[in-house]
């Protein structure tokens, strides 16, 4: 077929070398797979390099503590992935004799591997004809050939990878994924598409009817939900107080401070009121300084964060199992996130 020959033969000269292109492997093939979800290619790129080299082989890191992995994962964001990778790991090494899986129906049974990523590490590592479609590829086919159907809806994702399967090269599936997924990335980008050197562009639809805006179709999400965290951070003698997040929440198992979320925005002397706060603190607490730190935006939520510094502060800790002093020097071991560690980063230094 015209379209997919076109596309591989730009993809042999035009493909950017990425270090997981270069291998067979599975487990590194996962590795960037998930990495690199939610994530550009340069971001994500030095956080594979240190993965990879920190954990060679499966083994490493099912092996490895979740801490260290979240540690290692600080910064990227959707610390579910890394949790999800920890548990894979170990799965492989109790169910498959520590050989990460090649097939598909394997692959998709695995924690935090959906049919976009089963479909990549299967077609990429053994030529399993599956077809892997990404962003990239979604906006490439309903721009090329003029699709309409809403992308993140189950008809559309249907239809779409019907499309996919039967436009991709069946003799080499792995090499017209990796095409398929570069000319979307390179090319056919989400704003100001290169059109003009684009040897497609003789037939695609968008191009022709001026719908190059309006395609793909994407349907919104729901709307975000504001919490407001105020956090109390008590230093003392060169270390700060601590917390360990539980389950069920964002963070899961990352440090943070000792919390008081509140349903609206509070300033300091009323989260010193707050009767949560005085049952731990007692009614006498006068902070050192006070901090409130941009909106932090995820998914689904915006968090409005302050920190009320309080110095040499004695607490007793014993009802609170989740809280324990942590020296300055030992905070790069804790796993923390994003709008922890840019405080404590501006606090020590």
């Amino acid at each position: 077929m015209q379209f997919i020959d076109e596309i591989m033969g730009w993809y042999q000269q035009n493909k950017r070398d990425l270090p997981w292109r270069n291998t067979s492997d599975p487990y590194v093939i996962w590795l960037s797979e998930i990495i690199l979800q939610q994530t550009r290619v340069e971001q994500g790129m030095p956080y594979f390099n240190r993965f990879q080299e920190k954990y060679p082989a499966v083994a490493d890191f099912a092996g490895a503590a979740e801490n260290d992995i979240l540690n290692l994962w600080q910064g990227l964001g959707y610390y579910s992935r890394g949790r999800n990778m920890h548990a894979t790991a170990q799965l492989v090494m109790e169910n498959h004799g520590g050989l990460f899986p090649t097939r598909y129906d394997d692959l998709i049974q695995l924690k935090g591997i959906g049919e976009y990523t089963a479909a990549a590490i299967s077609s990429f590592s053994v030529n399993e004809p599956r077809a892997v479609v990404d962003g990239n590829v979604f906006r490439l086919l309903s721009r090329y050939f003029g699709i309409k159907e809403v992308i993140n809806s189950s008809q559309g994702k249907k239809i779409f990878t019907q499309l996919a399967n039967e436009v991709m090269n069946k003799e080499q599936p792995g090499l017209s994924n990796q095409a398929m997924m570069e000319f979307g990335a390179l090319v056919c980008k989400p704003k100001s598409p290169d059109c003009v050197i684009c040897p497609l562009n003789q037939d695609c639809y968008a191009l022709k009817q001026g719908e190059i805006g309006n395609l793909p179709v994407k349907k919104k999400g729901g709307s975000s939900r504001s919490r407001y965290f105020n956090y109390v951070v008590v230093l003392k003698d060169n270390a700060v107080l601590m917390n360990k997040r539980g389950p069920k929440d964002i963070w899961e198992n990352l440090y943070d401070f000792p919390l008081f979320e509140t349903d609206t925005a509070l300033d300091a002397p009323a989260v010193l009121a707050l009767p949560e706060f005085v049952e731990i603190f007692g009614a006498n607490v006068r902070p050192e300084s006070v901090y409130r730190s941009a909106k932090h935006l995820l998914s689904h939520q915006t968090i409005y964060a302050q920190f009320i510094v309080i110095q040499d502060f004695n607490l007793t800790l014993a009802q609170k199992v989740n809280w324990s002093y942590i020296r300055f020097d030992d905070l790069e071991k804790m796993a923390q996130p994003k709008i922890i560690f840019s405080f404590l980063r501006n606090l020590v230094h």
